[in-house]
């Protein structure tokens, strides 16, 4: 009971210093890791183990679900270059690195403990990063790099860490036999993904209660983990590859009043995953601070220093290097690509964000959390407190260092917003209204209500149309007012209304399917007219009630 209440004390501490965070400009996990390590210090607060098979589970596959389903796969085929170099070339740099490092400082420690090290904290979060720069709006390129990246390099890292565990237990190092092992875990994954996205897609038709999809959205995401889990394969791409095929259709099968309380649903239980994590890194350091003397207070701090500076840099090497190095082989002349479409066309600036937005997060502290604790004639992880230690000083020290300095970095650097994702905006919702009108020619009848909703959407194509080309002012930028508000008794033309915005529903989904318009563009206005969806059934439901 002394732990609930601290938990729940702590969760709403949490929200406290997210909305504080907001305030000043960091991102909450920043906060949320220094309550952690206050946590770890403050004498009376109880000693608790978490199930390390549990730790990857409950915490890393809710949260890489959540991130997935929203990316966009036209904008990752478009920044392939940068994606991939992000999250297996700075990746395996960071682990060789840090497990240099790791051995110089600590000679004894087995190298596939430090290999295991390194591949813990080599992953960035991009969630840190993002909940900052959406708030600056940078070039939507690099927001594309960053959440991409996020999605491959836990994939990479915890093979690695996999492979440094399976090398622990095995007494030695694993050499090239792994390759093939390697093609079976991603292929077998990507497959396996794939085919748990069509089965559930098809399980959901049955679903019209939001309480019963949340509550399946949340056991089948746990499901395809551990089932990928069961057959050796990986949990993360699996998952990765699970959302963004459910990502496809899932919009023209899940309805507008499951979908938005649903989404809703998920935020909050990203934003208390991530809490809970670091609260249960503070029970974890407890135990481990309480064994510490002075000496090895000394000793265990400056190795987590030097693992946070190591893993920092090598990042920043890798951005800053390779950007240089295929500058330096573009061919003299040859005109630079769009901000940002890839590696070659990162400015210096754009390279400087990107390299310094190298916050460590969540996966970091459930890999750590995942290490074996040993019992029952097994031992347990080979230096396990050290690597929790560092794990958890390298999170907070990015937090804290990286994340409160993105702010003045970026307004230092001038990277301003490309407008990008607004244009799409603009242009899906002209197409949008297009294709309501066609709907309603064909299929509207002749009465005086009829001929005003007609005319509204005349109106709303109109101002949209000034809205693209740039000559409505200030305000533009909004949608137009709502179709279903203003016109007394809905049910009247509720038919006509209702095939206007499937219209507009099915061309907006036509519209990212073409690849005009990327996912973000996309749901944005899926919102705003799923918002519109439900004004019409509240609408109808009041009028049907006699109110």
């Amino acid at each position: 009971m002394h732990v609930f209440e601290i938990v729940i004390a702590l969760l709403l501490g949490g929200a406290g210093l997210a909305a504080l965070s907001r305030r000043i400009g960091t991102p909450y996990p920043a906060m949320v890791a220094l309550a952690g390590a206050v946590l770890a210090l403050v004498p009376g607060t109880p000693e608790l183990v978490l199930d390390p098979e549990l730790a990857l589970t409950l915490f890393v596959a809710p949260v890489l679900l959540d991130a997935a389903f929203d990316a966009s796969p036209r904008d990752l085929r478009a920044n392939w270059r940068p994606v991939a170099s992000l999250a297996l070339g700075a990746v395996v740099l960071t682990v060789i690195a840090v497990a240099v490092a790791v051995r110089w400082m600590v000679p004894a420690m087995p190298w596939a403990a430090a290999i295991a090290l390194g591949a813990i904290v080599a992953p960035p979060d991009a969630a840190a990063a993002t909940a900052v720069l959406t708030q600056l709006r940078p070039p939507h390129r690099l927001l594309v790099i960053l959440e991409g990246e996020s999605l491959f390099n836990d994939a990479s890292a915890l093979l690695i860490y996999r492979l440094a565990l399976g090398a622990t237990a095995a007494g030695g190092i694993v050499g090239w036999g792994a390759v093939p092992m390697l093609l079976v875990v991603t292929v077998g994954s990507v497959l396996l993904g794939y085919v748990l996205a069509r089965f559930t897609l098809f399980a959901n038709r049955f679903i019209d209660d939001v309480a019963t999809a949340a509550i399946v959205q949340f056991g089948s995401t746990f499901a395809v983990w551990i089932l990928a889990e069961r057959l050796h394969l990986s949990g993360i791409l699996t998952t990765v590859v699970y959302a963004m095929t459910a990502s496809r259709t899932a919009s023209s099968l899940v309805p507008a009043r499951i979908r938005i309380p649903t989404y809703a649903v998920w935020e909050v239980a990203v934003f208390v995953l991530n809490v809970l994590a670091f609260i249960l890194v503070g029970f974890q350091l407890k135990s481990i601070v309480a064994r510490f003397d002075r000496p090895t207070w000394l000793d265990y701090t400056g190795i987590a220093a030097v693992v946070t500076v190591t893993a920092i840099v090598a990042r920043i090497a890798w951005v800053m290097g390779i950007t240089a190095i295929r500058r330096w082989r573009r061919k003299p002349g040859a005109a630079a690509s769009p901000e940002g479409a890839n590696a070659v066309s990162l400015s210096p600036h754009a390279s400087m964000l990107v390299g310094w937005c190298g916050m460590r997060g969540i996966v970091t502290l459930a890999a750590a959390l995942a290490l074996p604790t040993g019992g029952e004639g097994v031992a347990p992880f080979p230096y396990r407190d050290l690597i929790l230690f560092t794990a958890f000083a390298v999170v907070l020290g990015t937090l804290v260092l990286q994340g409160m300095t993105l702010r003045p970095l970026m307004s230092r650097l001038e990277l301003g917003d490309d407008d990008e994702v607004e244009h799409e905006v603009r242009v899906a919702r002209v197409a949008m209204l297009r294709a309501a009108l066609e709907a309603m020619e064909t299929s509207s009848s002749g009465t005086e209500m009829a001929t005003l909703v007609r005319r509204r959407y005349e109106l709303q194509l109109r101002r949209a149309k000034q809205v693209l080309e740039g000559h409505a002012g200030e305000g533009s930028g909004s949608r137009p007012d709502s179709v279903t508000a203003p016109w007394g008794p809905p049910s009247a033309d509720a038919d006509l209304v209702r095939t206007a915005m499937s219209a507009e529903r099915q061309r907006l989904l036509e519209l990212r399917a073409n690849g005009t318009i990327g996912d973000a563009a996309f749901q944005q206005v899926e919102q705003e007219l799923d918002w519109s969806e439900l004004d019409l059934q509240q609408l109808l439901r009041a009028e049907a009630s006699g109110l």
